[in-house]
């Protein structure tokens, strides 16, 4: 059975997992995480130093993972979401969205005419090198790119409704550090004011039945967040499994293994 797109994965609301990944490029990465149950993978360039040459290659071994992918760009540049879609990317994921027109400018990045104003380049990366007729390709192109508003400020809740409303948003994100800090309570995730931003977001994704994202540090906050109303789930990354796995074995290790091994003295 194929795999369902990233657009088609954002037309239900029932869960899907993923992961995060800011350090690890080796070619069977993809392959990998599929073999360990992951559905989506986020790929981010805002923070990982990743450049666009690096995103290309790892879109091409998540394509032979049939793994579909988001790739978080560094900014709102036109240039970012055009080459990251040029790449072969599925989904973008564009940061600091608060407000509808901001999100209907950063659409028309990915869009090709009548939809948006991308450049166009056929025949190459993002529709696989393959010919065909241009106004067929235009329309496969829209049809297939995925949007994901990334909401992390005071302003994007304010404006939460009106940008899931936006016909071309596939799926709201919640950047629950950045939005914290945006809010004056840095980290602090329980704190009510916080809560009501969720809440917030929340509601606007049940009204206009879009899909709602985050990133969760483990299975129990994701148990939690997707009974709240997440359904993209994206646990951990790369980094942190890898550190986390290493220091859970390391320390059982430490802690059964005591006293010293006798060396021989022959």
């Amino acid at each position: 059975m194929a795999q369902p797109s990233l657009k088609q994965m954002t037309r239900h609301g029932r869960l899907k997992v993923g992961t995060f990944l800011v350090e690890f490029n080796t070619p069977g990465i993809g392959q990998i995480l599929k073999a360990g149950g992951c559905e989506f993978v986020l790929l981010d360039m805002e923070h990982s130093g990743f450049g666009i040459d690096t995103i290309k290659q790892m879109l091409r071994y998540m394509q032979a993972a049939d793994m579909p992918t988001i790739v978080r760009v560094p900014s709102r540049e036109y240039h970012h979401a055009a080459r990251a879609m040029d790449a072969g990317a599925e989904g973008i994921m564009l940061p600091m969205i608060g407000s509808a027109k901001v999100a209907r400018e950063l659409l028309s990045y990915i869009k090709y005419a009548p939809e948006g104003g991308r450049g166009v380049a056929l025949q190459i990366a993002h529709d696989r090198y393959e010919p065909g007729p241009v106004l067929d390709k235009l329309k496969a192109a829209n049809k297939r790119s995925t949007f994901f508003a990334l909401i992390e400020t005071a302003e994007g809740v304010e404006n939460a409704d009106e940008i899931a409303a936006l016909k071309g948003v596939d799926a709201l994100w919640i950047g629950h550090f950045d939005l914290t800090v945006s809010m004056g309570i840095s980290g602090q995730f329980d704190h009510p004011d916080f809560v009501k931003a969720v809440k917030r977001i929340i509601a606007a994704c049940r009204k206009h039945n879009k899909s709602l994202g985050r990133l969760v540090p483990n299975a129990q906050v994701g148990t939690q967040l997707f009974g709240q109303g997440f359904d993209f789930i994206c646990h951990s990354g790369d980094v942190w499994m890898l550190q986390q796995a290493m220091r859970n074995a390391a320390d059982e290790l430490h802690a059964s293994c005591t006293g010293e091994r006798k060396w021989g003295s022959g």
